[in-house]
């Protein structure tokens, strides 16, 4: 297996485990009936999917602009 692979693999995996530790469960823990919990959990995955198009969104950008960008630097 390539070593990227593992390496962003590895970072998916913390990622998701840092949003399900640090944001779902609390969100679900804070309501009681049923339909408020699943409604935190669809806005919590909402807001994970607009995170990770975000962070794709910006890649692109990087690597489209990554001559101009490296320009820059140096």
């Amino acid at each position: 297996m390539e070593p990227e692979v593992l390496i962003f693999g590895g970072a998916g995996l913390i990622s998701l485990l840092a949003f399900t530790t640090l944001i779902l469960v609390p969100a679900v823990g804070s309501f009681g009936r049923n339909w408020e919990r699943a409604t935190a959990v669809l806005l919590s995955l909402i807001v994970l999917v607009a995170l990770i198009a975000v962070g794709v969104a910006l890649g692109i950008l990087v690597v489209y602009y990554w001559n101009d960008i490296s320009g820059l630097l140096g």
